[in-house]
């Protein structure tokens, strides 16, 4: 686990339908709006990703930034996850062994264009969002 200065801040892909779709979908469910966001393709995600050591043109992962610690592919998705109001229980995914967590991410992850398709450019967020975004 490596340490980034702001915190609370995810990291995805903007050109990623399915990604950008995780975005909004913790947007919404963030009622306390504790969690920002960067775009791999921007340039504070670009600084992020590369201090993580994620290649800003070959994103093969999120980074989730929580109590001033990266988290990275499952870890990130669940730490994001349990964070929200009413999915508390999705922390008891943590006991399944990283390894598994991280096959069926990284299955996801490798095949995300092709099953949920690629924006042609990244992701604009509506009004509400854009107070949240960090470029």
């Amino acid at each position: 686990m490596s340490r980034w200065p702001d915190d609370d801040v995810i990291l995805y892909d903007g050109v990623c339908v399915f990604c950008s779709r995780w975005i909004r979908f913790v947007m919404t469910r963030d009622t306390v709006a504790r969690f920002r966001f960067t775009q791999i393709q921007s340039a504070y995600g670009t600084r992020l990703a590369q201090a993580f050591g994620i290649d800003p043109a070959d994103p093969d992962t999120n980074a989730v930034i929580h109590g001033g610690i990266a988290y990275f592919k499952s870890d990130g998705a669940l730490t994001v996850l349990s964070s929200l109001p009413g999915w508390r229980w999705t922390r008891a995914l943590f006991a399944v062994p990283r390894p598994l967590r991280n096959a069926v991410y990284n299955l996801v992850a490798k095949n995300r264009y092709r099953i949920f398709g690629k924006y042609e450019t990244c992701f604009v967020p509506d009004a509400d969002m854009r107070a949240r975004v960090m470029e």
